[in-house]
Protein backbone atom coordinates (compact mmCIF):
# COMPACT_ATOMS: atom_id res chain seq x y z
CA UNK A 1 0.00 0.00 0.00
CA UNK A 2 2.94 2.26 0.54
CA UNK A 3 4.34 1.77 -2.99
CA UNK A 4 0.76 2.51 -4.24
CA UNK A 5 0.50 5.79 -2.17
CA UNK A 6 3.96 7.01 -3.12
CA UNK A 7 3.08 6.44 -7.24
CA UNK A 8 -0.23 8.24 -6.60
CA UNK A 9 1.39 11.23 -4.91
CA UNK A 10 3.92 11.39 -8.16
CA UNK A 11 1.54 11.17 -10.24
CA UNK A 12 -0.61 13.90 -8.44
CA UNK A 13 1.87 16.18 -9.47
CA UNK A 14 3.14 15.45 -12.70
CA UNK A 15 0.60 17.55 -14.31
CA UNK A 16 0.90 19.96 -10.96
CA UNK A 17 -1.40 22.77 -13.09
CA UNK A 18 -4.48 20.38 -13.25
CA UNK A 19 -4.35 19.32 -10.16
CA UNK A 20 -3.77 22.44 -8.54
CA UNK A 21 -6.79 23.93 -10.11
CA UNK A 22 -8.59 21.14 -8.63
CA UNK A 23 -6.95 21.89 -5.26
CA UNK A 24 -7.50 25.38 -5.20
CA UNK A 25 -11.39 24.20 -6.00
CA UNK A 26 -11.90 22.15 -3.17
CA UNK A 27 -9.72 25.21 -0.97
CA UNK A 28 -12.18 27.45 -1.73
CA UNK A 29 -15.36 25.33 -1.53
CA UNK A 30 -14.49 24.20 1.91
CA UNK A 31 -13.50 28.04 3.08
CA UNK A 32 -16.82 28.60 1.86
CA UNK A 33 -18.59 25.99 3.63
CA UNK A 34 -16.82 26.71 6.83
CA UNK A 35 -17.49 30.27 6.57
CA UNK A 36 -21.16 30.02 6.08
CA UNK A 37 -21.05 27.05 8.94
CA UNK A 38 -19.40 29.55 11.25
CA UNK A 39 -21.65 32.42 10.58
CA UNK A 40 -25.17 30.20 10.92
CA UNK A 41 -24.03 28.99 13.69
CA UNK A 42 -22.15 32.64 15.13
CA UNK A 43 -25.99 33.67 14.39
CA UNK A 44 -27.68 31.06 16.14
CA UNK A 45 -25.58 31.70 19.47
CA UNK A 46 -26.64 35.23 18.88
CA UNK A 47 -29.93 34.94 18.45
CA UNK A 48 -30.97 32.03 20.49
CA UNK A 49 -28.48 33.55 23.46
CA UNK A 50 -30.66 36.85 23.40
CA UNK A 51 -34.03 34.67 22.79
CA UNK A 52 -32.95 32.73 25.93
CA UNK A 53 -32.28 35.89 27.64
CA UNK A 54 -35.44 37.43 26.50
CA UNK A 55 -37.91 33.95 28.06
CA UNK A 56 -36.17 33.57 31.29
CA UNK A 57 -32.95 31.46 31.47
CA UNK A 58 -31.71 28.34 29.60
CA UNK A 59 -33.65 26.41 32.38
CA UNK A 60 -36.76 26.93 34.70
CA UNK A 61 -37.54 25.16 38.02
CA UNK A 62 -41.29 24.96 38.50
CA UNK A 63 -43.28 23.16 40.73
CA UNK A 64 -45.20 19.77 39.84
CA UNK A 65 -47.92 20.52 37.57
CA UNK A 66 -46.64 23.89 35.88
CA UNK A 67 -45.76 22.15 32.87
CA UNK A 68 -49.42 20.95 31.82
CA UNK A 69 -50.91 24.85 32.78
CA UNK A 70 -47.70 26.42 30.98
CA UNK A 71 -49.77 28.73 28.65
CA UNK A 72 -52.15 29.82 31.00
CA UNK A 73 -48.74 31.30 33.33
CA UNK A 74 -50.39 29.49 37.01
CA UNK A 75 -49.43 30.48 40.12
CA UNK A 76 -48.20 27.73 41.44
CA UNK A 77 -45.87 28.28 44.19
CA UNK A 78 -42.37 26.14 44.32
CA UNK A 79 -42.17 24.73 47.46
CA UNK A 80 -37.82 25.09 48.21
CA UNK A 81 -36.57 27.87 46.42
CA UNK A 82 -33.25 27.97 48.35
CA UNK A 83 -32.79 24.02 47.53
CA UNK A 84 -33.23 24.74 43.71
CA UNK A 85 -30.64 27.60 43.92
CA UNK A 86 -27.70 25.25 45.80
CA UNK A 87 -28.50 22.52 43.40
CA UNK A 88 -28.15 24.93 40.10
CA UNK A 89 -24.84 26.87 41.61
CA UNK A 90 -22.92 23.36 42.14
CA UNK A 91 -23.30 23.03 38.05
CA UNK A 92 -19.88 24.67 36.78
CA UNK A 93 -21.62 25.74 33.78
CA UNK A 94 -24.61 27.83 35.46
CA UNK A 95 -23.71 31.80 35.65
CA UNK A 96 -26.44 32.90 37.16
CA UNK A 97 -29.94 31.59 39.45
CA UNK A 98 -32.71 33.57 40.06
CA UNK A 99 -36.26 33.64 42.02
CA UNK A 100 -39.30 34.95 39.85
CA UNK A 101 -42.90 35.30 39.94
CA UNK A 102 -44.30 34.48 36.34
CA UNK A 103 -47.95 35.44 36.01
CA UNK A 104 -50.30 36.76 33.25
CA UNK A 105 -52.54 39.87 33.37
CA UNK A 106 -53.10 43.21 32.31
CA UNK A 107 -52.10 46.95 32.22
CA UNK A 108 -54.86 49.61 31.88
CA UNK A 109 -54.44 53.68 31.29
CA UNK A 110 -56.69 55.71 29.69
CA UNK A 111 -56.40 54.58 25.89
CA UNK A 112 -57.45 51.39 27.39
CA UNK A 113 -56.71 47.62 28.85
CA UNK A 114 -53.98 45.41 27.35
CA UNK A 115 -53.33 41.43 28.40
CA UNK A 116 -49.91 40.96 28.98
CA UNK A 117 -47.06 38.72 31.07
CA UNK A 118 -46.41 39.72 34.31
CA UNK A 119 -42.62 38.77 35.66
CA UNK A 120 -41.50 39.82 39.06
CA UNK A 121 -37.75 39.58 39.44
CA UNK A 122 -35.02 40.40 41.70
CA UNK A 123 -33.44 43.40 39.70
CA UNK A 124 -29.61 43.26 40.98
CA UNK A 125 -29.60 39.53 39.84
CA UNK A 126 -30.95 39.96 36.19
CA UNK A 127 -29.77 43.14 35.18
CA UNK A 128 -26.53 42.08 34.14
CA UNK A 129 -27.93 39.10 31.91
CA UNK A 130 -31.50 41.00 31.00
CA UNK A 131 -31.64 41.80 27.13
CA UNK A 132 -34.33 44.45 28.62
CA UNK A 133 -31.58 45.87 30.91
CA UNK A 134 -29.42 46.64 27.69
CA UNK A 135 -31.88 48.25 25.92
CA UNK A 136 -33.48 50.61 27.75
CA UNK A 137 -34.89 53.89 25.74
CA UNK A 138 -36.14 55.99 28.25
CA UNK A 139 -36.10 55.92 31.90
CA UNK A 140 -34.01 53.13 34.05
CA UNK A 141 -34.34 49.76 34.82
CA UNK A 142 -35.90 48.22 38.11
CA UNK A 143 -33.98 48.75 41.79
CA UNK A 144 -34.26 46.44 44.50
CA UNK A 145 -36.71 47.48 47.40
CA UNK A 146 -39.06 49.35 44.93
CA UNK A 147 -42.75 49.35 45.14
CA UNK A 148 -44.90 50.48 42.81
CA UNK A 149 -42.58 50.59 40.14
CA UNK A 150 -43.30 48.75 36.39
CA UNK A 151 -40.35 48.43 33.62
CA UNK A 152 -42.54 48.22 29.97
CA UNK A 153 -41.96 47.72 26.54
CA UNK A 154 -42.01 50.65 23.89
CA UNK A 155 -44.78 48.90 22.35
CA UNK A 156 -47.04 48.91 25.21
CA UNK A 157 -45.98 52.30 26.21
CA UNK A 158 -47.59 52.72 22.86
CA UNK A 159 -50.70 51.43 23.41
CA UNK A 160 -51.09 52.88 26.65
CA UNK A 161 -49.97 56.16 25.67
CA UNK A 162 -47.88 56.77 28.91
CA UNK A 163 -44.28 57.85 29.42
CA UNK A 164 -41.44 57.51 32.16
CA UNK A 165 -43.53 58.74 34.98
CA UNK A 166 -46.84 58.48 34.29
CA UNK A 167 -48.92 55.64 36.15
CA UNK A 168 -50.80 52.79 34.84
CA UNK A 169 -52.96 50.14 36.56
CA UNK A 170 -51.62 46.43 36.81
CA UNK A 171 -54.43 44.24 37.49
CA UNK A 172 -53.76 40.24 38.12
CA UNK A 173 -55.54 37.35 40.12
CA UNK A 174 -54.08 36.31 43.42
CA UNK A 175 -52.97 32.62 45.06
CA UNK A 176 -56.44 32.62 45.34
CA UNK A 177 -57.84 33.30 42.28
CA UNK A 178 -59.26 36.91 43.70
CA UNK A 179 -58.34 39.84 40.62
CA UNK A 180 -55.96 42.44 42.52
CA UNK A 181 -54.89 45.63 41.37
CA UNK A 182 -52.48 48.34 41.94
CA UNK A 183 -51.44 51.59 40.46
CA UNK A 184 -48.28 51.66 39.37
CA UNK A 185 -45.14 54.46 38.41
CA UNK A 186 -43.91 53.56 34.86
CA UNK A 187 -39.78 53.88 36.10
CA UNK A 188 -38.56 53.25 32.45
CA UNK A 189 -39.31 51.77 28.56
CA UNK A 190 -37.07 49.07 27.05
CA UNK A 191 -36.95 48.90 23.22
CA UNK A 192 -35.60 46.18 20.92
CA UNK A 193 -36.93 46.11 17.96
CA UNK A 194 -39.52 43.86 18.35
CA UNK A 195 -42.83 45.51 18.92
CA UNK A 196 -44.45 42.21 19.71
CA UNK A 197 -42.79 41.16 22.92
CA UNK A 198 -42.68 44.97 23.65
CA UNK A 199 -46.45 44.94 23.63
CA UNK A 200 -46.88 41.69 26.08
CA UNK A 201 -44.06 41.96 28.85
CA UNK A 202 -43.95 44.11 31.92
CA UNK A 203 -41.82 43.61 34.47
CA UNK A 204 -41.99 44.09 38.55
CA UNK A 205 -39.85 43.95 41.73
CA UNK A 206 -40.11 40.31 43.59
CA UNK A 207 -41.71 42.04 46.75
CA UNK A 208 -43.72 43.97 45.42
CA UNK A 209 -45.55 41.50 43.47
CA UNK A 210 -46.12 39.35 46.20
CA UNK A 211 -47.71 41.29 48.01
CA UNK A 212 -49.49 41.76 45.11
CA UNK A 213 -50.39 38.32 44.45
CA UNK A 214 -50.32 37.33 48.29
CA UNK A 215 -47.53 35.06 47.89
CA UNK A 216 -45.61 35.88 50.83
CA UNK A 217 -42.36 35.27 50.64
CA UNK A 218 -43.26 32.71 47.69
CA UNK A 219 -41.72 32.25 44.02
CA UNK A 220 -43.38 30.36 41.12
CA UNK A 221 -40.07 30.10 39.12
CA UNK A 222 -35.93 29.76 39.39
CA UNK A 223 -34.83 31.05 36.28
CA UNK A 224 -31.13 29.17 35.32
CA UNK A 225 -28.76 30.86 32.82
CA UNK A 226 -26.03 29.02 31.54
CA UNK A 227 -22.51 30.01 29.73
CA UNK A 228 -23.74 28.95 26.16
CA UNK A 229 -26.73 27.89 24.28
CA UNK A 230 -26.68 24.36 23.90
CA UNK A 231 -25.52 22.88 27.41
CA UNK A 232 -29.29 22.58 28.75
CA UNK A 233 -29.59 18.78 27.80
CA UNK A 234 -26.35 17.81 30.30
CA UNK A 235 -27.62 20.64 33.19
CA UNK A 236 -30.81 19.92 33.02
CA UNK A 237 -30.69 15.93 33.39
CA UNK A 238 -28.60 16.57 36.52
CA UNK A 239 -30.83 18.95 37.99
CA UNK A 240 -33.87 16.17 37.48
CA UNK A 241 -31.45 14.13 39.56
CA UNK A 242 -30.62 16.56 42.06
CA UNK A 243 -34.71 17.55 42.26
CA UNK A 244 -36.85 14.88 41.83
CA UNK A 245 -39.60 16.78 43.25
CA UNK A 246 -39.55 19.47 40.64
CA UNK A 247 -40.31 20.02 37.12
CA UNK A 248 -37.27 21.24 35.46
CA UNK A 249 -37.57 22.50 31.50
CA UNK A 250 -35.60 24.06 28.96
CA UNK A 251 -36.37 26.46 26.47
CA UNK A 252 -36.64 23.62 23.93
CA UNK A 253 -39.79 22.46 25.95
CA UNK A 254 -41.19 25.84 26.97
CA UNK A 255 -40.39 27.38 23.72
CA UNK A 256 -40.94 24.47 21.29
CA UNK A 257 -41.23 27.29 18.39
CA UNK A 258 -37.67 28.15 19.01
CA UNK A 259 -36.25 24.89 18.38
CA UNK A 260 -38.41 23.95 15.45
CA UNK A 261 -36.55 27.38 13.92
CA UNK A 262 -33.61 26.33 14.82
CA UNK A 263 -33.74 22.43 13.40
CA UNK A 264 -35.48 24.64 10.05
CA UNK A 265 -31.61 26.17 9.89
CA UNK A 266 -29.83 23.34 10.84
CA UNK A 267 -31.52 21.53 7.33
CA UNK A 268 -30.56 24.88 5.75
CA UNK A 269 -27.19 24.65 6.99
CA UNK A 270 -27.08 21.09 5.76
CA UNK A 271 -28.22 21.70 2.22
CA UNK A 272 -26.17 24.46 1.79
CA UNK A 273 -22.66 22.10 2.86
CA UNK A 274 -24.28 19.66 0.59
CA UNK A 275 -24.06 21.76 -2.47
CA UNK A 276 -20.58 23.06 -1.82
CA UNK A 277 -19.61 19.64 -1.33
CA UNK A 278 -21.43 18.42 -4.60
CA UNK A 279 -19.47 21.01 -6.41
CA UNK A 280 -16.11 20.26 -4.95
CA UNK A 281 -16.65 16.83 -5.86
CA UNK A 282 -17.51 17.43 -9.92
CA UNK A 283 -14.38 19.15 -10.07
CA UNK A 284 -12.67 16.13 -8.66
CA UNK A 285 -14.22 14.11 -10.79
CA UNK A 286 -13.43 15.94 -14.17
CA UNK A 287 -9.74 15.77 -12.89
CA UNK A 288 -9.50 12.60 -12.21
CA UNK A 289 -11.50 11.57 -15.47
CA UNK A 290 -9.11 13.97 -17.90
CA UNK A 291 -6.43 11.88 -16.18
CA UNK A 292 -8.01 8.45 -17.39
CA UNK A 293 -8.17 9.66 -20.60
CA UNK A 294 -4.25 11.11 -21.04
CA UNK A 295 -2.89 8.10 -19.39
CA UNK A 296 -4.62 5.55 -21.14
CA UNK A 297 -1.02 4.36 -22.76
CA UNK A 298 0.74 4.59 -18.93
CA UNK A 299 -1.88 2.41 -17.79
CA UNK A 300 -1.72 -0.32 -20.68
CA UNK A 301 2.15 -0.26 -19.69
CA UNK A 302 0.96 -0.52 -15.97
CA UNK A 303 -1.08 -3.42 -16.79
CA UNK A 304 1.49 -5.07 -19.25
CA UNK A 305 3.95 -5.13 -16.22
CA UNK A 306 1.67 -7.23 -14.03
CA UNK A 307 -0.67 -4.44 -12.24
CA UNK A 308 -3.47 -5.86 -11.97
CA UNK A 309 -6.93 -4.32 -12.97
CA UNK A 310 -7.97 -3.64 -9.34
CA UNK A 311 -4.43 -2.56 -8.10
CA UNK A 312 -4.79 0.15 -10.86
CA UNK A 313 -8.44 1.24 -9.41
CA UNK A 314 -6.79 1.28 -6.20
CA UNK A 315 -4.02 3.83 -7.39
CA UNK A 316 -6.62 6.29 -9.30
CA UNK A 317 -8.76 6.10 -5.65
CA UNK A 318 -5.88 7.07 -3.58
CA UNK A 319 -4.94 9.88 -6.06
CA UNK A 320 -8.09 11.26 -5.83
CA UNK A 321 -8.12 10.75 -2.19
CA UNK A 322 -4.82 12.52 -1.57
CA UNK A 323 -6.24 15.59 -3.80
CA UNK A 324 -8.95 15.84 -1.48
CA UNK A 325 -6.63 15.57 1.70
CA UNK A 326 -4.48 18.22 0.33
CA UNK A 327 -7.46 20.15 -0.48
CA UNK A 328 -8.78 19.32 3.08
CA UNK A 329 -6.02 20.29 4.53
CA UNK A 330 -5.07 23.61 3.38
CA UNK A 331 -8.85 24.34 3.25
CA UNK A 332 -9.35 23.82 6.71
CA UNK A 333 -6.45 26.19 8.07
CA UNK A 334 -7.50 28.83 5.80
CA UNK A 335 -10.98 28.73 6.41
CA UNK A 336 -10.24 28.97 10.61
CA UNK A 337 -7.72 31.43 10.30
CA UNK A 338 -10.68 33.34 8.65
CA UNK A 339 -13.21 32.61 11.22
CA UNK A 340 -10.57 33.52 13.99
CA UNK A 341 -10.10 36.69 12.61
CA UNK A 342 -14.10 37.31 11.83
CA UNK A 343 -14.36 36.27 15.29
CA UNK A 344 -12.23 39.01 16.85
CA UNK A 345 -14.55 42.41 15.19
CA UNK A 346 -17.91 40.36 14.19
CA UNK A 347 -19.61 40.93 11.26
CA UNK A 348 -21.36 44.62 11.14
CA UNK A 349 -25.37 43.53 10.70
CA UNK A 350 -26.76 46.77 11.78
CA UNK A 351 -28.46 47.45 8.25
CA UNK A 352 -30.58 44.60 8.81
CA UNK A 353 -31.96 45.97 12.25
CA UNK A 354 -35.41 46.71 11.81
CA UNK A 355 -36.20 44.11 9.70
CA UNK A 356 -38.46 41.53 11.99
CA UNK A 357 -37.98 39.87 15.33
CA UNK A 358 -34.79 37.78 13.97
CA UNK A 359 -32.56 40.50 13.02
CA UNK A 360 -33.48 42.25 16.08
CA UNK A 361 -32.23 39.17 18.19
CA UNK A 362 -29.31 38.85 16.28
CA UNK A 363 -27.99 42.28 17.07
CA UNK A 364 -25.77 44.63 15.36
CA UNK A 365 -22.70 42.32 14.72
CA UNK A 366 -22.63 38.41 14.52
CA UNK A 367 -19.34 36.83 15.57
CA UNK A 368 -18.38 33.85 13.57
CA UNK A 369 -17.71 30.68 15.71
CA UNK A 370 -16.47 26.99 14.89
CA UNK A 371 -14.97 24.31 16.60
CA UNK A 372 -12.18 22.62 15.68
CA UNK A 373 -14.05 19.27 15.59
CA UNK A 374 -16.71 20.84 13.25
CA UNK A 375 -14.14 21.74 10.83
CA UNK A 376 -12.21 18.43 10.80
CA UNK A 377 -15.88 16.26 10.51
CA UNK A 378 -15.77 18.65 7.04
CA UNK A 379 -12.55 18.68 5.87
CA UNK A 380 -13.02 14.34 5.97
CA UNK A 381 -16.20 14.76 4.89
CA UNK A 382 -14.48 16.05 1.61
CA UNK A 383 -11.44 13.73 1.43
CA UNK A 384 -14.36 10.65 1.31
CA UNK A 385 -16.64 12.94 -1.58
CA UNK A 386 -12.97 12.83 -3.48
CA UNK A 387 -12.57 9.56 -3.14
CA UNK A 388 -16.58 8.93 -4.06
CA UNK A 389 -15.87 10.96 -7.13
CA UNK A 390 -12.52 9.35 -7.97
CA UNK A 391 -14.61 6.38 -7.91
CA UNK A 392 -16.17 6.02 -11.37
CA UNK A 393 -13.03 7.42 -13.15
CA UNK A 394 -10.62 4.81 -11.33
CA UNK A 395 -13.10 2.09 -12.44
CA UNK A 396 -12.79 2.90 -15.93
CA UNK A 397 -8.80 2.69 -15.65
CA UNK A 398 -9.09 -0.66 -14.32
CA UNK A 399 -11.12 -1.93 -17.55
CA UNK A 400 -9.03 -1.26 -19.92
CA UNK A 401 -7.04 -4.11 -22.02
CA UNK A 402 -3.45 -3.77 -22.19
CA UNK A 403 -2.93 -4.48 -25.75
CA UNK A 404 -5.45 -1.54 -26.45
CA UNK A 405 -4.41 0.79 -24.25
CA UNK A 406 -0.63 0.23 -25.67
CA UNK A 407 -2.30 1.51 -28.78
CA UNK A 408 -3.80 4.84 -28.02
CA UNK A 409 -3.44 7.69 -29.47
Amino acid sequence: MGKTIKLAWRNMWRNWRRTAIAVVAIVLGLILLLFMNGLIKGSDQAIFGNAVRLYGGNLQVHAPGFRDKAHRLPLLPLNGPDEVIAAARQLPEVVAVSKRINTGGMVASREGTFPVSITAIEPSVEAPLSIQADNVAEGRYLMDGEGDAIFIGRGLANLLDAGVGDRVTLVGRSKQETMRQRTMTVVGIFDLGMPEAEERSVFITLPEAQSLYDLRDQVTEVAITLDDVGHEENAMAALRTALPTFEVDSWKTLRPEMQQTMEIKNVFTSFFGFIVLLIASIGVLNLMLMAVFERTREMGVLAALGMKGRQIMTLFLVEGSLIGAVGAVIGCILGMALLVLLAREGIDFSYASGMGEITALMGDRIYPTLSVEEAISRGVAVVIIAALASLYPAWQASRREPAEALHHV
